[in-house]
């Protein structure tokens, strides 16, 4: 097309006339093939990444919403028998799990965590046949086989599981020494859970190499997240992560600090700056200053004659060999019994 144009121009330019209409016409009947051979060629499908960060904190963030309606549906049945919610703890887990199945995925929504990651989910075996691609992110949502099929395995199958689980085990089919049928479905249900653990492993290697189908239930159906938007930015504010790194820091600090320091002579350091410096008043001079009590056994501080317990001015003495005295901030160099001798030894 470009020589056939270049060869068009280069003739008009040369003698100023424009080319005839049987070279248009030949020039159209030569290119023709071609457009019409690209335009019906199958386009290839657009790889896309899409972030497996993303798609994993959707999953979590789906389990925390679902954890908070829990919290909030125990509040209310907080007045009713105890235990009585414990006994339906599975049913209630199904119920939650199916009301954010039935007003996000049913209606072709996203699910909370979907929402807020700019996820949501796409038939792939759709995209499979889907010739015209554009961008790589659109396509159809899922069918309603597919949500069904959703509905059952995760809401349904899960709560079988965990009643098979709890029946077992309160029937102690695993402990019954015979070779009977209980104990034969025991064995059985260990193969399967063991089987889906290495299923869900081997998935879960495959996701972090594809990107794709985070667990084998959106594997088995087909169901792939793909961004909703995609001119949507991910924000990622950073201030509560400064806060925590702050805190966990002055925290740190405090724990290497505060054993270093005796918070007697702290206390009594900062004592004389404090304003309720009169506690020597006349009305409390009959009390012990530490414990606020009418001492049995009276014993002095020396020098300032001030009244203590002997057990409280004893210990005091003993743990902080500066001890000084709780209403003067005086050094206490000896102690002695009310009307007694002088004891001097502090330790």
């Amino acid at each position: 097309m470009r020589e056939t144009l270049a060869s068009t121009s280069s003739s008009t330019a040369s003698d100023g006339t424009p080319p005839t209409e049987s070279a248009w016409i030949n020039a159209h009947e030569r290119l023709s093939p071609r457009w019409q051979s690209s335009a019906l060629s199958p386009q290839s499908a657009i790889p896309i990444a899409i972030s497996r960060v993303n798609q994993v904190d959707a999953g979590r963030l789906d389990i925390e919403m679902s954890a908070m309606l829990k919290e909030q549906m125990v509040k209310v049945f907080s007045v009713m028998k105890p235990g009585l919610l414990f006994q339906y703890e599975a049913e209630l887990d199904a119920f939650l799990e199916f009301l954010i199945w039935r007003f996000s995925i049913w209606v072709d929504k996203p699910t909370p965590g979907n929402a807020l990651m700019n996820l949501r989910y796409r038939d792939e075996r759709a995209m499979e046949t889907r010739a015209k691609i554009r961008t790589g992110l659109e396509g159809p949502g899922l069918t309603v086989y597919q949500k069904i099929w959703y509905c059952i395995a995760t809401v349904g199958g899960q709560y079988i599981w965990t009643r098979l689980q709890s029946f077992s085990a309160f029937r102690q089919w695993g402990d019954t020494e015979q070779r009977s049928l209980a104990r034969r479905i025991w064995f059985i249900v260990q193969r399967i859970e063991g089987f889906y653990k290495a299923a869900s492993f081997t998935n879960l290697l495959i996701f972090l190499y594809t990107g794709r189908y985070r667990s084998l239930i959106e594997r088995a159906i087909k169901a792939r997240l793909v961004y909703g938007s995609p001119h949507m930015n991910r924000a990622v504010s950073f201030e509560y992560m400064n806060r925590q790194l702050v805190w966990n820091e002055f925290s740190e600090m405090l724990l290497l600090l505060l054993p270093l320091l005796n918070s007697s002579s702290m206390k009594n350091f900062l004592r004389p700056f404090s304003k309720d410096n009169s506690s020597g008043s006349a009305g409390d001079e009959t009390l012990c200053p530490i414990c606020q009590a009418n001492p049995t056994t009276v014993y002095l501080a020396l020098p300032c004659q001030h009244r203590y317990c002997y057990y409280c001015l004893r210990t005091r003495c003993a743990a902080t060999p500066s001890f000084r005295c709780t209403r003067c901030s005086e050094p206490v160099v000896a102690m002695q019994r009310h009307g007694g001798l002088v004891d001097t030894k502090k330790g």
